[in-house]
């Protein structure tokens, strides 16, 4: 699925937190899952980290999700989710700044040449609220497609605005 993706299944939760720390000072992203006692060194040593919601309190509080089902098909849906969501987000962000670059960009035109705006506060105002909405609808009922498993993880410092969306 993912060619970069390393999987430890039926690891002790020694192992676990060994692996753990050492992938995070090789600075990895390091998913870990456990539902025990003794897996939360582990769970509190990941980047992400994920509880079986049949599992002990302790690790429930020591993860960053809890998974209700105890089955790992949900483990993966949550990831697809998460990175939809940040899609999603980098999308209404670069379509903010495209919108509101061309009313500013517009309203700049016009005063220079006009010397009065051709867009009134009201009708801004309207724009806004009418791009905001409709933007915001469109990419919230999005559903995630399959290939953004194969994207990976993104890296700690990438930037949510990149230099080609400001383009």
């Amino acid at each position: 699925m993912i060619e970069n993706l390393k999987v430890i299944a039926r690891a002790d939760p020694i192992d676990k937190d060994i692996v753990a720390s050492g992938l995070k000072l090789m600075e990895r992203k390091v998913v870990v899952v456990g539902d025990g006692l003794n897996d939360v060194e582990a769970l509190e040593t990941a980047d992400v980290s994920f509880a079986m919601g049949s599992g002990c309190s302790l690790a429930k509080q020591s993860a960053n999700m809890v998974l209700i089902e105890d089955n790992f098909v949900s483990l993966a849906k949550s990831i697809m989710w998460g990175r939809n969501i940040y899609t999603n987000i980098k999308r209404f962000l670069q379509f903010q700044i495209t919108c509101n670059l061309s009313c500013l960009i517009i309203v700049l035109i016009g005063y220079i040449y006009l010397f009065e705006s051709p867009l009134n506060a009201i009708q801004l105002l309207w724009i806004n609220m009418i791009m905001d909405t409709m933007a915001a609808l469109a990419l919230a009922t999005t559903p995630p497609f399959t290939t953004i498993m194969k994207q990976g993880p993104t890296k700690r410092n990438t930037e949510v605005i990149g230099s080609v969306v400001w383009r």
